[in-house]
């Protein structure tokens, strides 16, 4: 039979957000700790669902219905959620480049990374180098996400890039970047350390970049 756990997972991927917030209090109401009711349930359903993704079984209008599902359930073991020791796989500062408004690619990614165990700072749209460094700075970041749609914002990827070289920075935080005109080329010519073509290889991209940290370190 299968276990609340296994439940959870299966319903964050089915995208039943009501069902979830259910079956988190019912979790916590057994007994079972706020922690493992996450790392065990709700996030192999985000998981289960990036993979899906990647396969080409889902799409975007899945995605969303099924990463609502998990915040909601998120939402729920919030208050439980204090006092745990959850792992945190790295801190990153996301925002879609100056002179762009988009935010629909940038919320998935967010909501993907923070849902696989990443510290989130989503500093918003038409963000400024500068504003970029300062996040950085501020929250210790180890990785800073730009985003672009427009193919006329794509070239301040690397103004940003600069300023974190201006700043020193680029031996410690590592650049990706992502957006649908962007390209591994194009982040191969400016030197971005990293690239993404959707919120699931966003989260891919992600580890393998705390890995080559780690590993330096």
């Amino acid at each position: 039979m299968e276990n609340i756990l296994d439940t959870i997972g299966r319903t964050v991927l089915k995208g039943d957000y009501k069902q979830v917030v259910q079956l988190v209090t019912e979790a916590l109401d057994s007994g079972l700790p706020a922690v493992d009711i996450l790392e065990k349930g709700l996030v192999p359903g985000v998981q289960a669902l990036g993979d899906q993704f990647k396969d080409g079984q889902v799409y975007l209008p899945e995605v969303l219905i099924s990463t609502r599902a998990m915040t909601h359930g998120v939402e729920e073991l919030k208050p439980h959620l204090a006092d745990s020791n959850i792992s945190n796989k790295g801190t990153i500062v996301l925002g879609t480049v100056k002179g762009d408004l988009h935010d629909i690619g940038k919320n998935l990614v967010g909501l993907m990374l923070s849902s696989n165990g990443f510290e989130v700072i989503d500093i918003g749209v038409d963000v400024a180098a500068d504003a970029f460094v300062r996040a950085a700075q501020e929250h210790n970041a180890d990785i800073i996400a730009m985003s672009g749609l427009l193919t006329t914002t794509i070239p301040y990827f690397a103004d940003v890039v600069r300023a974190i070289q201006s700043q020193g920075l680029d031996d410690r935080i590592k650049i990706m970047i992502g957006g649908a005109p962007v390209t591994r080329a194009y982040a191969d010519e400016i030197k971005a350390d990293g690239f993404a073509d959707n919120c699931a290889s966003a989260v891919d991209e992600a580890g393998r970049l705390i890995a080559q940290t780690t590993a330096s370190s």
